[in-house]
């Protein structure tokens, strides 16, 4: 049985994506799992080992058609080109590098030569089209292997589920985009997530609200009444999707009730990674959910401060690995099981007290 090709972008090489890789591999352990290609510079990655004193081997190809099982693979995307390491700098060449190497291994995700795309952080800033920024890794693969589908940024650890309804917007902004239409699709999207790329059987969402929930607040919006509780209601009448809410997202974090939930979607991006990373300590994965394609990507960002100094923690990474790999799997054990429903192989019973628990937990939290 062929492993698991897993393709891992180098990200900005200013900063910590080749010590997290180069520590990732020490393990050797991690060769029985997949065969790792990382799409970047050999130059640059035996400048780094030897910056940062590790004794990680790798094999060079200038195909993946060269990789080999067993082994650290390093993809050569730049040919005999010189690219300059400033440990701790944000440069246009470094942010230039890095979209070559992503770039790549996205036209190989693509074509199917590689199984699941990891990507190492990078630095949107310094890389520059002819108008704009670059988008970021989520909107930049759904433009290019999205199919139609829109993405849905999900947070993981070994606890918690956290999917962003909005990222990377003003806050000013949120209210205008969650509308009825566009809420009940990532509530649809996060649900066959869950069922397809986690193998959960009858998940159970809880959705936040976006107000605070001081009934004593005239200046409160109207948006949790108005629009996300009769969306989530509307969805579990008619669709028979097992979502609660809206819920107050102080109390439902501080009171731990996210353990009664498969999920939880935020209505924007700090109300979901700030207690996140409160929970998970950075150690959590980025997964672009809702798209054709698997692409996860560790917590870790360019972390300029201590690039090149050997501080920084690859568990996020390597986390990043292991649920590519999983959600891969499960996606292919989901459609064998579902091609053919009679020989379906995978029931979780629920207990019929659920959704009295959760109506009762509705009740005492949503505003």
């Amino acid at each position: 049985m062929n492993k698991i090709k897993v393709g891992i972008t180098q990200g900005d090489i200013n900063g910590v994506g080749y010590e997290l890789i180069f520590k990732t591999f020490q393990d050797e352990e991690m060769f029985e799992l997949c065969t790792p290609v990382v799409y970047g510079s050999p130059k640059v990655a035996t400048y780094q080992r030897k910056s940062l004193n590790m004794q990680t081997n790798f094999h060079v190809c200038n195909s993946i058609d060269d990789v080999q099982d067993g082994c650290l693979n390093i993809l050569n995307c730049f040919g005999e080109t010189e690219i300059k390491v400033e440990f701790g700098t944000a440069t246009e060449e470094a942010g230039k590098a890095a979209f070559i190497s992503f770039n790549q291994a996205v036209n190989d995700l693509s074509q199917n030569k590689i199984d699941v795309l990891v990507t190492a952080p990078l630095n949107n800033g310094t890389i520059r089209g002819k108008d704009s920024v670059f988008p970021g890794h989520t909107k930049y693969i759904e433009k290019k292997l999205g199919d139609g589908h829109n993405a849905l940024t999900l947070l993981l650890n070994q606890d918690l589920r956290v999917a962003l309804a909005t990222s990377n917007i003003a806050l000013n902004k949120v209210a205008h985009v969650l509308t009825s239409e566009y809420l009940a699709e990532k509530i649809e999207v996060l649900n066959n997530a869950l069922k397809r790329d986690f193998y959960i059987d009858g998940p159970r969402i809880a959705v936040l609200a976006l107000n605070p929930g001081y009934e004593s607040n005239d200046e409160k919006g109207d948006e949790d009444s108005v629009i996300i509780a009769p969306t989530v209601k509307k969805l579990f009448d008619e669709k028979k999707i097992c979502c609660f809410g809206p819920y107050r997202a102080d109390e439902f974090f501080a009171d731990r009730n996210y353990s009664d939930f498969d999920a939880v979607l935020a209505m924007y991006h700090d109300q979901g990674t700030a207690p996140f990373n409160a929970i998970s300590e950075y150690e959590g994965v980025k997964f672009t959910a809702g798209l054709p394609v698997v692409r996860t990507a560790p917590m870790n960002t360019t972390e300029y401060n201590i690039a090149g100094k050997g501080e920084a923690s690859e568990a996020s990474l390597r986390k990043s690995i292991f649920d590519a790999i999983d959600i891969f799997r499960n996606r292919k054990r989901y459609d064998q099981s579902h091609s053919q429903p009679l020989s379906r192989q995978y029931y979780e019973k629920r207990d019929d007290s659920d959704k009295l628990k959760l109506d009762q937990l509705n009740e005492s939290d949503t505003l």
